[in-house]
């Protein structure tokens, strides 16, 4: 029996670069799903959840803001954006509402098809990754980490996190104490393609707090060494 193929969807409302995106993924014998509103990508992901969805920013009837929103509420299904040269909010905004990637337009096909093979590796490293610790778990505070069930415990509350922010918790985790710093952290988590990638670091390091820390803004958890990196609090720091 053949392999079941990867599916991927992609939704623009420019119809000649849905069909230019489509032809280049198809001849790397990806099965290719399009949508060219927000409206209908929402439609085709409750129907058909595929394995990556290419989302564009601006589009017609739902913008890819609120798509994304809706799907980080019943899927953590890998998300790239498509945003506009210059529009670096939009870059954010797309990574702190649950995106795993970002492109800007215009972009080349080697480099979407370079992000879309970078985002696959890292969700199914994510999915089979064991644990890396020798321990099965580890206590920091009222957080307890468990590798082998990939869970995070705030009190006795299982937090929800995303591929991306259990495995930035994790590696903090195993370095307990240790300072990582801003490109240790991009090559572990999304690959040596992105070490200077610093925003994508910030909004996701941002986003973990807010589910970790009583207090975001006085972090007693997550850690910063300002112009180096990040570190995790020792269990007696953080109790």
């Amino acid at each position: 029996m053949p392999a079941k193929k990867t599916v991927i969807l992609t939704a623009d409302d420019d119809s000649q670069l849905l069909r230019l995106v489509s032809r280049n993924l198809e001849l790397e014998d990806y099965e290719v799903l399009t949508a060219s509103d927000g409206e209908q990508a929402l439609a085709i992901v409750e129907k058909q959840l595929p394995d990556l969805i290419l989302l564009d920013v601006m589009m017609p009837r739902v913008d890819g803001f609120t798509v994304c929103k809706h799907i980080r509420e019943f899927s953590m299904v890998p998300i790239i954006i498509i945003t506009a040269r210059g529009q670096d909010r939009d870059k954010v905004k797309g990574l702190d509402l649950g995106a795993d990637d970002y492109l800007t337009k215009p972009f080349s096909i080697e480099e979407l098809l370079a992000r879309v093979r970078a985002v696959l590796r890292r969700s199914r490293f994510s999915a089979s990754e064991p644990g890396q610790s020798a321990r099965m778990q580890a206590s920091i505070g009222e957080l307890t980490i468990d590798y082998s069930q990939h869970l995070i415990i705030k009190g006795t509350k299982e937090l929800s996190l995303t591929p991306i922010e259990y495995r930035l918790l994790a590696y903090l985790a195993q370095n307990m104490g240790r300072i990582v710093t801003h490109d240790q952290l991009l090559e572990h988590v999304w690959g040596s393609e992105y070490i200077g990638e610093s925003h994508m670091l910030q909004v996701n390091i941002n986003r973990l707090r807010r589910k970790l820390e009583p207090d975001p803004s006085h972090p007693r958890y997550l850690l910063t060494k300002v112009g180096i990196g990040y570190f995790l609090a020792s269990s007696d720091a953080a109790s």
